[in-house]
Formats: structure tokens, C-alpha cells, sequence
């Protein structure tokens, strides 16, 4: 009995959270930037301000992103989703607009189905598993205390969209959700989210 409870408290610790701390978001951003690997730099910008599932983030190509007939980066990318099957437009902000300049810049763009995030030796898409050693081994150098992987980008874009006054309804349609629960679930709203609402009402004028 013991045991089956220490299990379920280790799974527990370590599932997947967003990450709350703007700084540390940033700095997760900013970690290899700083360090001139700049195709791990557009797949965290890319992770977080996308929401797109890590299947989906590695199947990108040049194309998606980069209009050859006009010579300029597209505004919005279309894609349809690995696991609902379900076409998706995706609004590339100013941060994706400027890692992917920061891309194209140092991988000139070739032809159309270029991979995106490529193994540099072989060309084809890195896997979950490199893009997940990509993520944690910045997490670890900036010594975050909670656990950190390629969905992690996912649940931090949700967060700070909620936190920002996004509406939960919105998010969920963003993600593709079939249920609000769902999506509940993802913005992983903690106690310290709960008390800000209790202690911020006030009806005394």
C-alpha cells in the first residue's frame, strides 16, 4: 500500500507544469539565443507563443513559414493537427517574426520543404526526444525547480494567456479542446492563483 502511494506521489511531482515566472520564461527563450543556436532558440519561441503540440512544432517546414513568391515571411501559419486532424491558422507575433529573421538569416531559406527544425546531419526533423533534451538541458542551466518539457511551452502559452485576461473559453478553442475541463487542466491554476482572487475583491468604496 505504501509503495503504490509513493509511486502516485512521484508521478505526481514531476508532471508537466507551465511556467508561471515571466522572468523565467524569458530567460528559457533567451538561453540559447545567447548562445548562437538558433535553431533551439526558434523551437522554444516557436513552442511557446504557437501552442502547437511538439508532433505537430517539428513538421513545420520553410513553406509554412516563408512566402518564396514574395520574399517575405508569412503573418500566419496553417496547419492541421496530428492527433484532431482538425486545420488550424496560427497568428506568428512579433517574437516569432523576429527568431524566425534570426533563422532565415543564419539557414537561407532553399526550397519549400526545407525542415524547419532539422538534425543537421541527416536534414530530416529532429525527434521528440532531441526536442525534448533541447528544452530540459536549458531548464537545468537555469536551474528551474519544476519539471520542463516540450509540453511545457504549450501549458506556459495558456497560463499567461489566462493570466492576461484571455477568456478559458478562448484558450480552449485555441488548443482544440473538446472540453473546458480540459483546458482547466492545462492552465495548471495553483493556490497562489486562487488567493490573489480572494484577496484582490473588495466592494468597500
Amino acid at each position: 500500500m505504501s509503495s503504490k502511494k509513493t509511486q502516485k506521489t512521484t508521478k505526481k511531482s514531476t508532471t508537466t507544469q507551465p511556467i508561471r515566472d515571466k522572468k523565467q520564461v524569458q530567460a528559457l527563450i533567451n538561453y540559447y539565443l545567447q548562445r548562437g543556436q538558433i535553431r533551439n532558440y526558434l523551437l522554444i519561441t516557436m513552442g511557446i507563443y504557437t501552442a502547437l503540440r511538439i508532433s505537430d512544432l517539428l513538421k513545420l517546414t520553410v513553406g509554412d513559414i516563408y512566402d518564396f513568391k514574395q520574399n517575405r515571411l508569412h503573418k500566419t501559419i496553417t496547419i492541421v493537427e496530428s492527433k484532431t486532424g482538425k486545420s488550424k491558422i496560427i497568428a506568428l507575433n512579433k517574437n516569432c517574426l523576429s527568431a524566425l529573421k534570426h533563422y532565415l538569416h543564419n539557414s537561407p531559406p532553399h526550397h519549400p520543404r526545407q525542415v524547419l527544425f532539422a538534425n543537421q546531419k541527416s536534414g530530416k526533423p529532429i525527434s521528440r526526444v532531441q526536442a525534448y533534451r533541447i528544452i530540459r538541458a536549458a531548464a537545468e542551466e537555469l536551474d528551474f525547480s519544476q519539471a520542463v518539457s516540450c509540453h511545457s511551452l504549450r501549458k506556459t502559452f495558456g497560463y499567461h494567456s489566462w493570466k492576461n485576461g484571455t477568456s478559458p473559453a478562448v484558450i480552449m478553442e485555441i488548443y482544440n479542446h473538446s472540453s473546458l475541463s480540459a483546458t482547466r487542466r492545462y492552465l495548471g491554476v495553483c493556490q497562489d492563483d486562487k488567493n490573489k482572487v480572494y484577496m484582490g475583491l473588495d466592494f468597500i468604496i
